[in-house]
């Protein structure tokens, strides 16, 4: 175990480990992070007023024009990260808290409980992602409380599954035999010598998936089923744009925004497998 640790250690140690795409979708992300916290004060417009004329085209006033009811569009893209990031990060936690204690209790348990449990992942996997997040929402009602409710509805079952292939997986190793031979409860079993080994591949899906989070959240505003109006959302300012399409403007703020935050999140996700798994490079 002492070399699997020295090797581990020695992975996340050696200098060439922080790749380039890795470094690139940290920066990516860490501007649109900082765009979140700091919105206000980057823009001299507000997301909500009426600043210019209808469909304006970019200008050096306003650099991506403004939208069908006069706003900036610059301002209203800067604006949405407020509402896409922090939505993607509650949804993700939400989804992988859910999923991976059914997936480690299914695992570690098996049995009829474990069976069970991995059915209803099976039921809910069976529905396309897309179609089911749309039904939870139009069920539940336009906002972006229902949109996160659906989305997360959508993601647990992904986590179970990938818990309990790691918890079935690791718990066959000798240092989890020599813990149920000493006599450990199985909650401290589970909670301390298999779950803190599972975290690395559910962290890389996670990562990943935020991207995909924001691209789901974007698409169920774009019709309709996330943020209502006027709240400065990329899917709902997409869908603005749509409708005017002569003024490409108004819909490539956001579309870029949507663009470079799922390729930021998902050159994180493969640079940290790579740095958790050398050999998928191969």
């Amino acid at each position: 175990m002492s070399l699997a640790i020295a090797g581990s250690r020695s992975r996340f140690s050696r200098p060439g480990w922080l790749s380039l795409p890795l470094a690139i979708g940290f920066l990516v992300i860490l501007f649109w992070l900082l765009m979140t916290l700091f919105a206000p004060w980057v823009t001299i417009y507000d997301a909500m007023d009426m600043v210019g004329r209808r469909l304006q085209p970019p200008s050096w006033e306003h650099w991506l024009g403004t939208d069908s009811l006069g706003r900036d569009v610059l301002t209203r893209t800067l604006f949405g990260a407020w509402h896409s990031l922090p939505l993607a990060i509650l949804v993700v936690f939400l989804a992988v808290t859910i999923g991976s204690l059914i997936g480690a209790i299914s695992g570690f348990v098996g049995g009829l409980v474990g069976g069970a449990l991995m059915r209803l992942v099976d039921i809910t996997l069976s529905f396309p992602p897309m179609l089911l997040a749309m039904a939870v929402a139009a069920s539940l009602g336009p906002g972006l409380g229902n949109a996160a409710i659906a989305m997360v509805l959508v993601w647990w079952p992904v986590y179970a599954r990938l818990m309990r292939a790691q918890v079935l997986e690791i718990k066959e190793r000798e240092h989890v035999e020599a813990a149920v031979a000493a006599g450990a409860r199985p909650s401290r079993v589970l909670l301390r010598h298999i779950v803190p080994l599972s975290w690395m591949p559910i962290l890389v899906s996670a990562t990943m998936d935020l991207g995909q989070v924001v691209l789901l959240a974007a698409s169920l505003s774009f019709i309709g089923l996330g943020a209502k109006p006027p709240t400065p959302e990329w899917g709902s300012m997409i869908s603005d744009g749509a409708t005017h399409f002569y003024q490409w403007w108004i819909a490539f703020g956001p579309g870029v925004a949507i663009l470079t935050i799922v390729l930021g999140f998902n050159f994180i996700g493969d640079g940290l497998r790579d740095i958790w798994d050398p050999k998928s490079n191969d």
